[in-house]
């Protein structure tokens, strides 16, 4: 090897060596975690609604769902019994493929629930979706004012409501 060769081959090894858009956290977060960047052509979060809107609970006349969002517009997060399980739906446009946590929070309990990005009929595109047991107790978030914060879907604040109280319920078999 050639002495003009080894600082090329030690740049090269340099290189190799950089951080990527994917690196393990350090002292500062948890344990094993990883911060991936967001793709540049991500969707950006809903626009803010005006002073003064106000968003609502909306339940099946069967009690079969519970919907919320702003009145002329599309749910912003439906929830849904299915064979005794609870199907929460962050209706935000997610990438097809794509996991996440959907971290809610709020009447002294933290969720953290996986979501797909999932087709469903009658709607263009894929939303989030996730799937918790009906007798969960982290439910009980449900029952009260609580936050949503979701990757690419921004934070959604939800005001309490009987809809969802009476849907958990009856979800559950009580």
């Amino acid at each position: 090897m050639t002495a003009r060769a080894v600082p090329a081959l030690l740049l090269l090894l340099l290189a190799a060596c950089s951080p990527s858009s994917a690196s393990t956290e350090q002292a500062d977060g948890p344990l094993d975690a990883v911060r991936v960047a967001m793709p540049d052509d991500a969707a950006p979060p809903p626009a803010a609604h005006p002073d003064g809107a106000q968003g609502a609970w909306v339940a099946a006349p069967d009690g079969s769902f519970a919907r919320f969002g702003y009145s002329g517009e599309a749910p912003l997060i439906s929830l849904e019994c299915r064979n005794g399980a609870l199907v929460v739906t962050r209706n935000v446009a997610a990438p097809v493929g794509a996991q996440a946590l959907f971290a809610l929070q709020g009447s002294g309990w933290i969720l953290r629930l996986p979501v797909d990005a999932t087709a469903v009929p009658g709607q263009r595109g894929y939303v989030w979706q996730g799937t918790i047991a009906a007798d969960d107790r982290r439910l009980a978030l449900f029952k009260a004012r609580f936050a949503g914060t979701l990757p690419g879907g921004g934070h959604i604040e939800v005001p309490a409501s009987d809809a969802p109280r009476a849907l958990i319920k009856r979800c559950a078999g009580g």
